[in-house]
């Protein structure tokens, strides 16, 4: 039998043609985006480190090229998004990130009480809190940018907005490394998730167990053409 990281893809939301046990739910094109991202965020929070820990400082060494991988990484991050937009199952994705609906505060209010039970936590494709994560993901980033360039282009503007840009910079890419690492501690603890991410299919009882609103098409569900109030149609289809 072979492995999961050997079964076909498919297109996102179908049934892995001759493996019905498990769908499809990212396409390449996603992934990609995904770990150039993850891959540009490593790189700057990590070079961060090495200019603001003296330790780590020390043992690097070579600040300058450290700043020119930290401005450079940091410049770049937004750029796999922005090539993606090409991509229209990343644009389908990204409009779910972005539409929040009564099930995602109930599953919210799940998660504050720690009831772990899948009933008590509905959710479409993506779940409240990595909707919650991408948009804060999003936000922080402009502003990790728009306050780095401040730093980088000292003429730009008068000294108190640069040392005000800096204080700003430096307390959100705390904030950033904090939820980085509690995404990475979620994402550990799933393993079936990785996997998804990582070969662009997961198991079909996991997907009806933690995104029990999400009808990937070919489940009894999609074929019945029964919309579910997580995904709705989108204008004119049938």
């Amino acid at each position: 039998m072979p492995r999961p990281s050997e079964l076909p893809a498919g297109h996102a939301g179908e049934a892995v043609p001759g493996h019905p046990a498990r769908v499809a739910r990212f396409t390449p094109a996603v992934r990609l985006v995904h770990l150039a991202t993850a891959a540009l965020t490593g790189v700057c929070l990590a070079s961060a480190a090495c200019l603001y820990l003296p330790p780590l400082a020390e043992l690097v060494g070579r600040r300058h090229l450290v700043v020119t991988v930290h401005e450079w990484s940091g410049l770049l991050i937004p750029a796999p998004v922005l090539l993606g937009l090409g991509s229209r199952a990343f644009r389908g994705d990204l409009g779910r990130l972005n539409r929040f609906g009564p099930h995602d505060r109930t599953w919210l209010r799940a998660a504050l009480r720690r009831d772990r039970r899948p009933a008590a936590r509905p959710a479409g494709k993506f779940n409240a809190g990595q909707k919650l994560y991408a948009s804060w993901s999003a936000g922080a980033a402009l502003v990790m940018l728009g306050t780095g360039l401040l730093m980088w282009f000292t003429g730009l503007t008068p000294l108190p907005w640069r040392t005000g840009a800096t204080f700003v910079h430096d307390w959100l890419a705390l904030a950033m490394a904090a939820a980085v690492g509690g995404h990475v501690m979620m994402a550990v603890r799933d393993p079936e998730a990785r996997r998804g991410m990582r070969t662009g299919s997961v198991a079909a009882d996991w997907a009806r167990r933690e995104h029990p609103l999400w009808r990937p098409h070919g489940s009894s569900s999609a074929r019945a053409g029964r919309p579910t109030p997580a995904e709705p149609p989108r204008p004119g289809r049938r």
